[in-house]
C-alpha cells in the first residue's frame, strides 16, 4: 500500500483515542467439539448484494482519514515498513485500539500485535506481525480462512462450535504444542460472544501446506482451514515462537458492521 500524503495531516479532525486504562482437545485446526455488509452509504432498493471483493473496494474508498486520531495516525506514518508494505490504514486504527486498552488493562503482556485483514483476498499478504515498541513490521504473510467462511475472501464469522467459520475480534496468544500440524499456538478469545469458543473450537495458528502463496496464485484462492488461521510452512514456527505467550492478536474485516458495532473493546 502506498503511504497517504504527509499534507493530509493539515486536514486532520482530532479526535481524542479512549485510553481506559487444561482440557483435553481435538487436535487444532478448527476441530473443537465444545460448547455480516457495510452500512456506509444507504443502499438503494433492489439493489444487487454486493460481493466481498466489491464490499472491500467500496469500504477502502469511504475511509475518512479525517476521522482517525492523531497519536493513531502517526505511528501509522511512522510504522518502519522494512521489505514489506502497511496494512491498511482503518485495520491498523481499529488493532490500535483495541491493543492499547487491553495492554493498559493487563490483558496482555508483549508489546507485539498482529493483525490479519480478512478484507483482502486470500491470496495477498494480509496477515502482519508488528512489534509495536520498535514500531517496525516484522513478518507479513498470507493467511487462510476458515472453509465456510469463503472462497477468495472471507465474508461469514462466527462463535459456534463445528461451523469451520473465521472469528473476528481480538484474541490472546496462549502456549505452543506439537500436534497432528506440527508446532501450533493456542489462541483465547476476548470477546464475549464473537469469538470466546476458540479455545474450546481448537481454534489455534498451526503451518499447513495449504497456506501457501503460489497455490493461492494458481488457483485464485489460498486453501481454506476449518477455521483456523493457517500459515505457510516455510514460516509458521518462526512467527509462532515470536508472537506466543500473551501478545495480541486481532482479525479484522471493515464489511462487518455487526462486529465493529458490537464490539466493546473499539467502543
Amino acid at each position: 500500500m502506498k503511504l497517504l500524503p504527509i499534507f493530509l495531516f493539515g486536514a486532520l479532525i482530532l479526535t481524542p483515542l479512549n485510553m481506559k486504562s487444561s482440557n483435553d482437545y481435538l487436535d487444532g485446526n478448527g476441530g473443537g467439539k465444545k460448547k455480516v455488509v457495510t452500512n456506509k452509504t444507504t443502499p438503494k432498493k433492489n439493489t444487487p448484494k454486493k460481493t466481498s471483493k466489491e464490499i472491500a473496494a467500496v469500504t477502502k474508498k469511504e475511509f475518512k482519514i479525517e476521522g482517525v486520531n492523531k497519536a493513531i495516525l502517526s505511528k501509522y506514518f511512522d510504522l518502519e515498513e522494512k521489505n514489506f508494505e502497511k496494512p491498511q490504514l482503518q485495520s491498523f486504527e481499529s488493532a490500535f485500539k483495541g491493543y492499547f486498552r487491553l495492554k493498559s488493562e493487563g490483558k496482555i503482556n508483549k508489546e507485539i500485535l498482529t493483525i490479519i485483514d480478512f478484507t483482502q483476498s486470500s491470496t495477498e499478504k494480509r496477515m502482519w506481525v508488528i512489534d509495536m515498541k520498535k514500531n517496525e513490521i516484522i513478518f507479513q504473510t498470507v493467511v487462510s480462512h476458515g472453509r465456510n467462511s469463503g472462497k477468495e475472501f472471507a465474508n461469514d464469522f462466527s462463535n459456534t462450535p463445528e461451523t469451520f467459520k473465521s472469528s473476528l475480534g481480538f484474541y490472546k496468544t496462549a502456549e505452543t504444542y506439537m500436534g497432528a500440524n506440527g508446532l501450533s499456538l493456542r489462541l483465547d478469545g476476548l470477546e464475549t460472544g464473537i469469538n470466546d469458543n476458540a479455545r474450546s473450537r481448537a481454534i489455534v495458528i498451526h503451518g499447513a501446506d495449504y497456506a501457501d502463496e503460489n497455490l493461492g496464485q494458481r488457483q485464485g484462492y489460498l486453501g481454506r482451514s476449518l477455521g483456523c488461521p493457517a500459515l505457510p510452512l516455510k514460516n509458521h514456527k518462526e512467527i509462532i515462537e515470536f508472537i506466543k505467550e500473551e501478545s495480541c492478536l486481532f482479525i479484522y474485516h471493515d464489511g462487518s458492521n455487526d462486529y465493529l458495532n458490537k464490539s466493546k473493546l473499539l467502543n
